[in-house]
């Protein structure tokens, strides 16, 4: 199953999404996350506990924290036949142990399934990883996304940055 690259926004819903995350720790902030995608319907109830916990688990190998605000934590889910993805924000920053040592206000979220499927294509995710890394290079789509005022406004900033 080969994706369009201008399609990778529509794997993000609003419903997924925060604009005032409240955690200040992986643990609360995973916690949280993964909270949004339960009860966006897009996490079973039933992989909650693992998908925080594998959340923490791959933070304490190396920081997803690319630098300039951004995070993209990102494991592999047993369980999922999709990619499971959220954006939110905190805009006040927490301390990720980013690699240029800032706080962290922007958190892609990425949960992928751990073998491929109908659903999942290896190659299609590493472009929509690289995709979503030249998004969190973008001084504007910082910018925007950190001054959004609605979840939608959020995603659809996404879908602009897609050239949709």
């Amino acid at each position: 199953m080969k994706t369009d690259t201008n399609s990778y926004w529509k794997l993000f819903k609003p419903k997924a999404s925060s604009l005032k995350l409240k955690g200040d720790d992986h643990e609360t902030l995973f916690a949280e996350l993964v909270d949004n995608l339960v009860k966006a319907g897009q996490l079973d109830e039933e992989l909650r506990a693992l998908a925080e916990k594998t959340l923490v688990e791959r933070e304490r190998l190396a920081s997803t924290g690319l630098g300039l605000g951004v995070s993209i934590p990102h494991v592999q889910l047993p369980g999922i036949t999709s990619a499971v993805c959220s954006l939110s924000m905190k805009p006040e920053g927490v301390e990720w142990r980013a690699v240029d040592g800032d706080p962290v206000q922007i958190f892609f979220v990425v949960l992928r399934p751990a073998e491929e499927s109908d659903d999942h294509d290896p190659e299609t995710h590493i472009d929509m990883m690289r995709w979503i890394t030249r998004l969190s290079r973008n001084h504007d789509f910082r910018r925007f996304a950190l001054s959004a005022k609605t979840k939608k406004e959020l995603i659809d900033l996404l879908k602009e940055m897609a050239g949709v």
